[in-house]
């Protein structure tokens, strides 16, 4: 899905059930990240018509939250820990191995669509610092080696 290619009646659903709410935005917002899996930039106009705001304070509150994002992800997201626990047991070194591995930063997807790599401040697994979850599984304890292996197992599971 490109920038160009997003579910525009989904987004104005969205808006429409939340604009009247207190606070709308951060609910809208969510909404429809919820919905289509990313903000696309071409929505900020409607969502800042609809809550009379301006496209700055909409791309403001969606630029300051990591949580939200502007591109479509890929089909498996990668939330790499970078609290001080897993910072403390060398996760600055399987960071590098992840981007070098993916060849992609943060906020960034691979060009086979199949992985994106996030950023998280605690998935609360310090004890078994370093940590990563894809989807909604916590690994912990990972290495550049356990990584490989589990990036690998992903990609035979979807061929």
């Amino acid at each position: 899905m490109t920038q160009t290619e997003w579910d525009r009646d989904a987004v104005t659903e969205v808006i429409e059930q939340k604009k009247s709410m207190p606070g709308a935005l951060l609910p809208i917002l969510h909404g429809i990240q919820d919905r289509i899996g990313f903000i696309p930039e071409d929505a900020v106009p409607q969502i800042a018509k609809a809550l009379n705001l301006s496209r700055a304070e909409v791309h403001g509150v969606i630029s300051f939250y990591h949580y939200f994002r502007t591109t479509p992800p890929g089909k498996r997201t990668i939330h790499l820990c970078r609290a001080e626990s897993c910072q403390a047991m060398n996760s600055e070194a399987l960071e590098a191995h992840i981007k070098a591995r993916l060849g992609i930063d943060y906020h960034e997807t691979t060009a086979d669509g199949a992985f994106s790599l996030e950023p998280v401040y605690c998935l609360g697994n310090c004890a078994c610092s370093p940590s990563m979850m894809i989807g909604h599984e916590v690994h912990g304890r990972v290495t550049p080696q356990s990584f490989d292996a589990i990036i690998n197992e992903l990609r035979e599971f979807a061929a």
